[in-house]
């Protein structure tokens, strides 16, 4: 139950409260005998001092930024694999990299890979031997497949990928849309980038400017033999130049000359249609790891915030301590 704490989602603040509040009345009623017996035995006092240590982290402006250049490494993941199955010794990691041909030396093992977990918050280290925090485990649950999808991502970044990914997970989106987001000066390299990997397509068509019919009755102008030919070729959906051009076996050239005359005789008017992005099936699969991952540091800022609020009074009894949770 403590555990899954991190992974239940706190709809606002007052649930967050609610939950915190009740394990707080829960410390209130446990009688440890002595303190070294509840910061060794009880998960609850690991949760509580753990979202502590986390309250500094997260509060990093560019967290999320760092997190998800923290993951995007295969190595780091696989050690952080080895540590979430079994608490164990840098010497015990090194091993298990050696057994997979896996060679790296200790010190960038600790350094390259390691501390970046630490940092993050993902693992700690007591006593020599590294295992996973709450949170870490957590994340761990939501990061099935993610290693599919790391060469996809650039490994070192602001991560504008990322975030265009979960944001075109809503639904497909214009770039002025996307530039609310995005910086636009980073706008199309980033759709780029995606979308030479695969992540997000781009419509065949790029013409986004189409010609309609009026409601301008054409009997009432003096048409040419072409441009009656050019005007009742027009769908009612409308139509691009090119394609009418192809249509109509005409040059564009042409096409946009009979249209100018159309215009000045209030038959026809463009319409602009912005072009749209989206996400293609391996996109997507990538889009709702990463909004999963979001989410869950998200819920989990929320309730560091609730605990770095409390300032929690313990008496330690002399009865025996119950451990129920």
């Amino acid at each position: 139950m403590v555990t899954s704490l991190l992974s239940t989602k706190a709809q606002n603040g007052l649930s967050t409260s609610k939950d915190l509040e009740g394990f707080e009345d829960m410390c209130k009623h446990c009688t440890p005998i002595t303190p070294v017996q509840c910061i060794s035995l009880c998960r609850l006092y690991r949760l509580k001092n753990e979202l502590r240590n986390l309250r500094n982290i997260l509060n990093n402006p560019s967290y999320m930024t760092d997190f998800f250049n923290v993951l995007k490494n295969p190595l780091r993941l696989r050690i952080f694999q080895i540590i979430v199955n079994s608490s164990c010794t840098l010497a015990k990691i090194h091993q298990e990299l050696k057994n997979s041909n896996i060679k790296q030396s200790l010190h960038t093992i600790n350094e390259e890979h390691i501390r970046p977990l630490i940092t993050i918050g993902l693992i700690t280290e007591l006593t020599g031997k590294y295992s996973t925090t709450l949170f870490g485990t957590c994340i761990h649950k939501n990061l099935y497949s993610f290693d599919v999808f790391i060469q996809k991502l650039p490994p070192q970044s602001e991560c504008y990928e990322e975030t265009l990914i979960q944001l075109l997970l809503l639904g497909p989106k214009t770039c002025e849309e996307i530039k609310q987001v995005l910086s636009p000066t980073t706008v199309s390299r980033t759709i780029n980038r995606l979308a030479t990997t695969g992540l997000i397509s781009i419509p065949a068509n790029r013409n986004y400017i189409f010609f309609h019919k009026s409601k301008r009755d054409p009997t009432l102008e003096k048409l040419t033999d072409s441009e009656k030919k050019v005007y009742q070729a027009i769908p009612y959906e409308g139509i691009a130049a090119d394609k009418l051009a192809k249509l109509l076996g005409l040059s564009q050239r042409r096409i946009y000359v009979h249209m100018r005359h159309l215009k000045g005789k209030k038959l026809v008017f463009t319409k602009k249609i912005p072009i749209t992005y989206s996400l293609t099936n391996s996109g997507q699969k990538l889009a709702v790891i990463l909004q999963n991952i979001s989410q869950n540091v998200e819920e989990t800022w929320h309730y560091t915030k609730y605990m770095t609020q409390q300032q929690p009074t313990r008496s330690y009894l002399t009865k025996p301590l119950i451990t129920t949770y």
